[in-house]
């Protein structure tokens, strides 16, 4: 097979393109104010390619030596140490998180504090004066919010956000090796998480607390595979806690926990509301002014939303989750990667803001060919940041509809490439049989 002296061994190509990720990302992150623009797209698109060629030699090798795995967890490592000293927008999430647990210290109610209220206006910092969206509260859930608090506790700065969802991902790392050694995979298939572009880009560059959701779902899972049920049930609670997305899981667990492991979770979810009970309310922030208003990177939603209120079109997103959880928990009785990654690839589909960091939640269970559109929509949503750009010149905070086109278009591609291979491959032994009669 490999006769051809031009002809490269896996291990060598896989430092080839490990050494083109390095280049390509390191020439993004020194770009990294000008998100948006030619000069961070490009190479960040590079890095893109440069990855999915290298999952090509990942998925199809057998077995890679260990030195492969760590020259790929070490370039990994320093592509994160690279955007992580670079100063993160003014704008960007993490400034409301450094907001939310400044004033969750101070003793107020991140679900009731309007941010651009005047009277508010001793309690900011220099960080916390360019938040967006400062007309609104807060919308995350609460697991987020106390996870804001004790990092701020320790130290109140962005910088230190963005290293506690670097250490998220770090230990992310190593409980994916866990679950691999546990199922008998191929434990060089964690390069397959660990060298992804956007993890470099919106946790250790942009800091978003969805790793910190990824990780207790990953923890879960694990929890699972162990018959750790009780663990299982209160990690995905957090999970849920942290962002709303893994919810559409819910049916997954059926039967995999006990009645006394759901109710665990559900008392556990409660109390993280406790602390920001208002008059008795559980609170809900600016979630539902998030559904009404905000709009990203939506061709299914908007499409919907001519027809039906933004609630209903919201909710059927969660249903489309929910019932692709459903079927895949009927599929098969083994718990699966698979079965985590289409539900929730499912409902983001549906949703109203689809923004790249949303495709964090899928990157831990990308390992087979089945999900490789999925795998496809987590690069091909990279010439979104463009929108960035656009913003910069003063237009409208809309994805043009030839990126759109080029997101999802090669997403069903993909897809029709994988259903025709099947059919022709399940055609074969027909056609064989035929000819032995």
């Amino acid at each position: 097979m490999y006769g051809n002296p031009l002809q490269l061994a896996p291990t060598r190509r896989l430092y080839g393109l490990g050494a083109i990720l390095l280049l390509a990302l390191t020439i993004c992150s020194r770009n990294f104010s000008r998100t948006g623009e030619p000069s961070y797209i490009i190479p960040l698109a590079v890095a893109g390619v440069a990855y999915l060629l290298a999952m090509r030699e990942i998925w199809s090798a057998p077995k890679l030596p260990k030195r492969v795995m760590v020259f790929g967890l070490a370039l990994a490592a320093l592509w994160h140490f690279e955007f992580l000293r670079m100063p993160s927008g003014s704008d960007d999430d993490v400034h409301r998180y450094l907001w939310d647990g400044r004033v969750q210290r101070l003793g107020y109610n991140p679900y009731i504090l309007v941010p651009n209220d005047p009277s508010l206006a001793g309690l900011h910092t220099s960080e916390t004066r360019t938040l967006n969206n400062p007309e609104v509260p807060s919308p995350y859930p609460p697991g987020a919010e106390l996870f804001f608090r004790a990092v701020t506790a320790i130290h109140e700065s962005t910088f230190a956000l963005k290293v506690a969802f670097v250490i998220c991902d770090i230990a992310l790392v190593f409980v994916l090796l866990d679950v691999l050694r546990r199922t008998g995979q191929r434990e060089h298939w964690v390069l397959a998480y660990a060298c992804h572009p956007l993890l470099a880009t919106e946790v250790a560059g942009n800091g978003h607390v969805d790793i910190v959701g990824v990780l207790l779902l990953m923890m879960s899972a694990a929890a699972l595979i162990r018959r750790w049920r009780a663990v299982a049930a209160v990690a995905f609670a957090l999970a849920v806690a942290v962002k709303l997305l893994p919810i559409v899981l819910l049916p997954l667990y059926w039967k995999r926990v006990r009645i006394r492991d759901g109710a665990l979770a559900a008392v556990m979810l409660g109390l993280l509301y406790v602390p920001f009970l208002d008059h008795g309310r559980i609170p809900i922030g600016s979630l539902g002014t998030y559904v009404q208003r905000f709009r990203f990177n939506d061709p299914v939603f908007a499409t919907l939303e001519r027809m039906t209120a933004p609630q209903v079109v919201a909710g059927l997103a969660v249903l489309v989750g929910i019932v692709t959880a459903i079927w895949m928990r009927r599929r098969s009785a083994e718990l699966v990667p698979d079965a985590f990654a289409w539900p929730m690839a499912a409902s983001l589909l549906c949703a109203p803001v689809v923004y790249p960091w949303y495709m964090l939640w899928l990157l831990p269970f990308l390992r087979s060919t089945s999900t490789l559109p999925i795998l496809i929509w987590t690069l091909s949503i990279i010439p979104t940041y463009y929108v960035w750009r656009l913003r910069t010149l003063g237009q409208p905070w809309v994805v043009p509809g030839w990126i759109m086109l080029l997101e999802y278009g090669s997403v069903a591609v993909a897809a029709a490439i994988i259903a025709f291979l099947r059919i022709r491959r399940s055609a074969a032994p027909q056609c064989s049989a035929d000819l032995a009669e």
